[in-house]
């Protein structure tokens, strides 16, 4: 199929491109999109595959009176496991409320707010060559080190949704900068904040052309209308070399440029 990544990627930034969908287990040698919640499309991608509907699924495996286990597919949206948990009462989701994208994402970027994160509490992934066990998995602060398609994962969540703390992570989510936006454009460094960095050697609303370093949050890159690929990564290098020059620090990326 094709997609047209100016109007499929969160950032609005691209063009249009054949993906392959893949609708059963492969070994895929290219580079899955998933929601392209945290991508940005260059002129020239890698060789791109989306996960098809058969791979939209959430199974109950095991259910007792603490705890669930569930297999959950790849493409099965942030927002579908978050309103299954609260639902059923289930702890450990409440952060994906305000977190778009699917399941094979979240999982690619170790994606999370504050103390949460998606490995929390995985139990597996399922690639083409089987199940991986979470403790082979080196997770680390928005790092999955697998290089390989994944296509679907177990948790175990235990009872005890915290409404309190739905509260807190959407409010969270609700201080960030609206607009066309792949998110963090960061990591955050050690014991210090990427935002503050950015802002601190004076980029905060820094803009090139259509594309903008956030007036509201310096870690956001904001798409005002037609920013082009160019612009971003303009902006994304500028801050890495300014924050570097003025505090040493290497900024990492949370974005992926492919």
């Amino acid at each position: 199929m094709i997609i047209d990544f100016k109007k499929y990627s969160s950032v609005k930034i691209g063009s249009q491109f054949e993906v392959e969908i893949l609708e059963q287990k492969c070994d895929f040698d290219g580079f899955l999109i998933g929601g392209a919640n945290n991508l940005l499309v260059s002129n020239n991608p890698k060789k791109l595959g989306i996960l098809g509907k058969n791979f939209d699924f959430i199974e109950i495996l095991e259910k007792n009176r603490e705890f669930y286990i569930l297999k959950i597919g790849c493409a099965t949206k942030s927002s579908t496991m978050y309103r299954f948990a609260k639902e059923n009462k289930l702890a450990g989701f409440e952060f994906l409320s305000k977190i778009p994208g699917v399941l094979g994402g979240l999982l690619k970027m170790n994606a999370g707010l504050k103390d949460e994160n998606i490995s929390k509490h995985l139990q597996s992934i399922e690639s083409f060559e089987g199940e991986i066990p979470k403790q082979n998995i080196a997770f680390q602060y928005r790092f999955n080190p697998l290089q390989k398609p994944m296509f679907s994962a177990k948790f175990k969540l235990y009872f005890g949704f915290d409404a309190q703390k739905d509260t807190i992570l959407k409010n969270t989510r609700d201080n960030q900068p609206q607009g066309a936006s792949f998110g963090s454009i960061f990591k955050n460094p050690s014991g210090d904040f990427a935002g503050r960095l950015i802002e601190a050697v004076g980029l905060k609303g820094f803009c090139k052309n259509d594309a903008m370093i956030s007036d509201k949050h310096a870690n956001f890159l904001i798409n005002k209308k037609n920013a082009s690929f160019e612009d971003a990564i303009y902006l994304i290098e500028l801050a890495r070399k300014r924050v570097f020059e003025e505090f040493g620090v290497r900024l990492e990326n949370e974005v992926i440029v492919i």
